[in-house]
C-alpha cells in the first residue's frame, strides 16, 4: 500500500495553508511530518483523511491507486487508513471496552495477525485494568493509549498520528514510544505529525519538514536531520 501526495494546495475560507505539497509513503515505511506550530502539519494530516475543513484546492492524494481527495472519511478509513487525532478525542461517555469495540473492522494487519480487543488488551495492559471505566474518567496518557488502541481496531494499513507525544508525563511517553516502535517493527506504515522532536526521530525512518511558506522545506532520513544542527536550527529552531 503506497501514499501519495502530489501537488497539494489545501486551505481554509480565508487563507491557502498548503502550496504544492509532494511526497510518499511507500509499505512498510515510516515517516515524520515535522515543522513549527502553525506549519500545516494538522491541516495535511486532515486533508489525507478526508476531514472537512480544510478544503483541497488542487493536486492529488491516492492510496494504493485510490484517489482520495473526493472520498467520503468512512471510505477512507475503510481503504486501510487510521488516524490518532490531536487531542486524543476518545469517547468519553463510553467505556474503554466501548471505545474499541464500536470501531473494528475484520481485516488482518500487516504483520498477518489482526487486531482484537484481546490484542489491544496485551499490547496496552493498562487499558485491560480499565476495560470498565468511563474513557473520559482515564488519565491523559491512558486516553492516549485508548486512542491508539482504538486506531488499530480498524486494523489498518497505514496508521497517522496528529500529535501523540501532547501533554504526556516522560513515563507514560517511554511506553508509547515503546509501542509505537513495535507497531514500525511489525511492518505497518506510519505518519507521525510531531512537535516532539527527538520522539519523531526515533520512531520515523524518513522525515518530511513543512515550513512557514506550506511547502516542503527538506526531506530525508532521520539520521540525516538528526546530524545536522544547522537544519535543526534553521527549520525546527532547536
Amino acid at each position: 500500500m503506497t501514499l501519495q501526495v502530489t501537488g497539494l494546495h489545501v486551505g481554509y475560507a480565508t487563507a491557502q495553508v498548503l502550496h504544492g505539497v509532494d511526497f510518499t509513503i511507500g509499505a512498510a515505511e515510516s515517516v515524520a511530518l515535522l515543522g513549527r506550530n502553525g506549519m500545516g502539519k494538522t491541516t495535511l494530516v486532515r486533508a489525507i483523511c478526508g476531514l472537512r475543513p480544510p478544503t483541497v484546492s488542487a493536486g492529488s492524494i491516492t492510496y494504493d491507486g485510490a484517489e482520495l481527495t473526493k472520498m467520503p472519511v468512512h471510505r477512507i478509513s475503510r481503504a486501510g487508513i487510521a488516524l490518532v487525532p490531536q487531542g486524543r478525542r476518545v469517547f468519553g461517555s463510553l467505556t474503554t471496552l466501548e471505545n474499541l469495540t464500536v470501531v473494528p473492522r475484520r481485516r488482518s494487519a500487516p504483520d498477518g495477525q489482526a487486531w482484537t480487543v484481546e490484542r489491544v488488551f496485551e499490547f496496552f495492559p493498562r487499558l485491560a485494568e480499565r476495560s470498565g471505566s468511563m474513557a473520559r474518567s482515564l488519565s491523559g496518557g491512558e486516553q492516549q493509549m485508548l486512542a491508539i488502541g482504538r486506531a488499530l481496531m480498524t486494523n489498518p494499513s497505514l496508521l497517522i498520528m496528529d500529535e501523540p507525544s501532547e501533554g504526556l508525563a516522560p513515563s507514560v511517553l517511554d511506553v508509547i514510544q515503546d509501542r509505537l516502535e513495535g507497531l514500525r517493527a511489525s511492518g505497518l506504515s506510519i505518519l507521525i505529525a510531531e512537535q516532539n522532536v527527538d520522539l519523531a526521530l526515533d520512531i520515523a525512518e524518513r522525515v518530511i519538514v513543512i515550513d512557514d511558506s506550506g511547502t516542503i522545506a527538506w526531506s530525508g532520513t532521520s539520521e540525516q536531520l538528526r546530524a545536522d544542527d544547522v537544519l535543526l536550527e534553521r527549520h525546527l529552531s532547536i
